[in-house]
């Protein structure tokens, strides 16, 4: 299992973490997350014939390509977070709202269940995410919802990877790097 842990400003590590032996196989202090560090890690396994069964991951872009191979589950802490980012705890946008809430659910529930009700919330708010703002200075238009749309988008992004730990049921992955 892998996971970044940020302290200090700049300063974090990448830990790659047995939770069966509950110890630390590997760890690198980083000042960016890269797909790189995470292959530096995984060689250093490979060097010592310890093959990952299953990868837990924050949701970084990028890194879920390093281990292609083996099963990948995106920790539903850390996508939770990522939707909170970008629509915030207190929006007044319903929309905001409800796309929270659903995030939420995700520990809760099963891969069908979630993205028939992404899609559900999807088709109800697609034109109010395709709304956009004209700037009158530049002549130019943009997303009115931007932030919305970026957490949405992140979710459908990530959907591949947020039930690995149900369709692996027997490798008893973690959903959570936490």
């Amino acid at each position: 299992m892998a996971d970044a842990t940020f302290w200090g400003r700049g300063y974090g590590a990448i830990v790659f973490r047995d939770p069966n032996l509950k110890r630390n196989l590997w760890w690198t202090e980083i000042r960016t997350e890269t797909a790189d560090s995470y292959r530096q890690g995984r060689q250093f396994l490979l060097n010592h014939n310890i093959r990952p069964s299953a990868v837990v991951l924050d949701g970084k872009p990028g890194i879920a390509e390093v281990f292609q191979d083996v099963p990948v589950q995106i920790c539903h802490f850390h996508q939770i977070a990522i939707v909170r980012r970008y629509v915030t705890k207190r929006s007044k946008l319903p929309a905001a709202q409800q796309l929270l809430s659903l995030a939420e659910t995700l520990p809760n529930t099963n891969e069908n269940t979630f993205q028939t009700e992404l899609a559900a919330w999807y088709d109800r708010w697609c034109q109010f995410l395709s709304q956009r703002t004209f700037n009158p200075d530049t002549g130019r238009s943009h997303f009115t919802h931007k932030r919305l749309r970026s957490a949405y988008h992140s979710l459908q992004r990530h959907l591949k990877y947020l039930f690995t730990y149900q369709r692996f049921a027997e490798m008893v992955i973690p959903n959570t790097t936490n």
